[in-house]
């Protein structure tokens, strides 16, 4: 009986504490909660509204210059005269400048041979141009690798130079200054610069040099990172390209056309001449024979489908996973947006470190590279520009790069893209005010615009606001958020960054959540790079995967996800049909594609779809037509046996 007594205090006893310490809480808690938390909870509050604000109004801004920038055509060569290379019989290669194409690496074994082939295969007479491979490799053996691959290109006749250096000072800055005292130098006009992971199409430099050469006011050429979709490579070496693409996009569209030719009954829809769909036999209302004829729809995608087209698209991972699908839409944004109003309004933007070409006369004026920052890149970029250079933005030339795939990397990359603008912009607060040479609405641009709101504010904004603040507000019912600044803005802002990239819209909410994650780590580097704490001037290059994209596509692509055996099929309505159209896409290796007017009705023409999956771009493209047949109408998908 004792011992049952005290069994029974001691859980009693321990209920008591905990009671004594939630009732101290509370009374410390409404001690604190008017006096303190509530007057800094509604300070706090105040400045992320402002902050808020700022940042909307710049994304409105923005998104007016893009929108006046797209009705009144102000296209570069609008602005800028642009005339191609021709050549000269008498002159000869004189005609082109002297151009130096450098390519920084680091330990970069699964990337080099793509980005020296690349730039190997420039079109520009080969006594116009050097190629410079500045190799700060660590591993003797890929240093070996890259130097062998630079002696075979040299030994095909490639001006090609492999220069290496005893210490990495100055990281990439470092290199790219090493690399810009060598001797040969002297005789080159411009400098084009690619990452190891980047790699420009031949044209690169006929699309892009023009511009510099008869426009001497202009000291850089900046392009657009492309990314592409990665379940193209599987598809990139075939030369039956036309038939993969176009059988299910076309076949939709000529569901589309036959039921806007009111035919009554259709059978055998096959395959027919330039990769177009064709019906054996219809009867029209009129009750006459005929032949529903090549698509012209689809003739129009046969032609859109070529090898440089695809081109543009093949060995890059923005659909690799959902994470390189979030980087996707905010790059698109940046590029899409901020460069080109930078570019179309005040002809200042940063330069993106990679697929840009300077003037070297405008590239020495500004004091060359700087290793004070991790952003040399826009650190040169803001010097020229105070030395009265103009920037233009290429939106029309596209260079494949590849996206960091696994968390720890991008990190790595948005530690150093948020440290160094804020860092930057402490160190040149002072010079770019007492600058002589710009306007001063340039200066409020460079200072106000793109440091202060970009750099900065959107940040902190991310964080502080929506990820503290505004949860705070939850356990304060005292402090009142407008519904404005709460919903209204946050709302607004993210529809503009995400118009951008309208493929992944349907992605925006995972695009919401990832960004306020990131937002932790961005905030932290931003104050790391004003306050110039410890990690200031860290730098560690991004990992790439290079060519191990490629065989792990293959191994995704012949992998089957789903085995459904025989099948009678799926019964879908219009709107369900879409969506399976955009999964099986991706999903399945093949399947047949039926469509009828009622329950009642027998089945019209089977579809038969691509034996591996189809590219979700042409899917979707079909999808959007099936999109705007009548509910009614109903949608059947067999599978085969696996």
């Amino acid at each position: 009986m004792e011992r049952l007594t005290s069994t029974q205090i001691i859980p009693d006893a321990f209920q008591g504490a905990r009671d004594d310490v939630a009732m101290q809480f509370a009374m410390i808690w409404g001690q604190i909660k008017a006096p303190l938390i509530v007057p800094l909870l509604r300070l706090a509050v105040a400045i992320c509204l402002i902050m808020s604000l700022m940042l909307f109004i710049e994304r409105v801004y923005m998104g007016i210059v893009i929108v006046l920038v797209k009705l009144f055509g102000r296209k570069p060569d609008r602005r800028y005269k642009w005339e191609p290379m021709k050549d000269d019989v008498e002159a000869g290669n004189s005609i082109y400048p002297m151009v130096l194409v450098q390519i920084p690496m680091y330990n970069e074994r699964e990337v080099y041979q793509l980005s020296i082939g690349a730039a190997c295969g420039l079109s520009w007479p080969s006594d116009r141009i050097i190629i410079q491979v500045l190799d700060d490799s660590t591993d003797p053996t890929i240093k070996d690798m890259v130097e062998l691959e630079c002696q075979r290109r040299a030994s095909k006749g490639i001006n090609i130079k492999y220069e290496v250096r005893d210490s990495r000072n100055g990281y990439k800055s470092g290199a790219l200054k090493e690399g810009m005292k060598r001797s040969y130098v002297k005789s080159c006009d411009y400098v084009a610069i690619f990452d190891a992971d980047f790699q420009p199409e031949p044209d690169f430099l006929r699309r892009t040099i023009p511009f510099l050469d008869h426009n001497p006011e202009l000291g850089l050429v900046q392009t657009r990172w492309k990314f592409g979709n990665l379940a193209l490579i599987t598809i990139f070496s075939d030369l039956n390209l036309a038939v993969i693409t176009v059988n299910l996009a076309g076949a939709a569209f000529q569901l589309f056309a036959a039921k806007a030719a009111r035919v009554s009954r259709t059978k055998d829809m096959v395959l027919g001449p330039c990769n177009t769909w064709t019906l054996d036999k219809s009867k029209r209302g009129s009750e006459s024979k005929g032949m529903f004829g090549r698509s012209w729809i689809s003739q129009g995608l046969s032609m859109l489908v070529t090898w440089k087209w695809l081109s543009l698209l093949f060995a890059v991972n923005a659909d690799e996973c959902l994470m390189t699908r979030m980087q996707e839409m905010s790059l698109d944004y940046h590029f899409t947006v901020e460069q080109e109003v930078g570019s179309s309004t005040y002809a200042f933007f940063g330069f993106n470190g990679t697929a840009g070409v300077w003037r070297i006369a405008a590239l020495n004026e500004a004091g060359g590279w700087k290793d004070r920052t991790t952003v040399e890149d826009m650190d040169l970029a803001v010097r020229a520009s105070l030395k009265g250079w103009e920037f233009l933005y290429l939106s029309s030339v596209k260079v494949k790069n590849e996206l960091p795939s696994t968390l720890k990397a991008y990190r790595y990359q948005q530690h150093r893209w948020s440290c160094g603008p804020a860092n930057l912009f402490r160190k040149m607060f002072l010079e770019i005010i007492t600058n002589k040479k710009v306007t001063s609405w340039k200066k409020v641009h460079v200072i106000y615009s793109f440091f202060l709101v970009r750099k900065i504010v959107a940040h902190l904004v991310t964080f502080i606001f929506y990820c503290v603040v505004l949860p705070a507000t939850v356990l304060v019912p005292e402090v009142e958020v407008p519904k404005w600044g709460a919903v209204y803005i946050p709302s607004i802002i993210t529809i503009l960054n995400a118009v951008g990239t309208p493929r992944s819209l349907h992605l925006l909410v995972f695009w919401i959540l990832f960004e306020n994650v990131m937002s932790l780590h961005r905030t932290k580097a931003t104050f790391i790079g004003l306050l110039e704490a410890g990690r200031v001037n860290e730098w560690i290059v991004t990992e790439k995967l290079g060519d191990a994209l490629k065989s792990k596509a293959n191994k995704a692509a012949k992998k089957p996800r789903f085995r459904f055996g025989e099948s009678s099929g799926l019964e879908l309505t219009s709107s369900s049909a879409v969506a399976m159209m955009l999964s099986l896409g991706r999903t399945t290796t093949s399947y047949t594609f039926m469509r009828k007017q009622s329950p009642s009705s027998s089945w019209g023409s089977a579809v038969s779809a691509p034996l591996f999956p189809a590219p979700s771009v042409f899917v979707r493209l079909g999808a959007n037509i099936l999109g705007h047949l009548p509910g009614r109408y109903l949608f059947k998908v067999n599978f085969p046996a696996i």
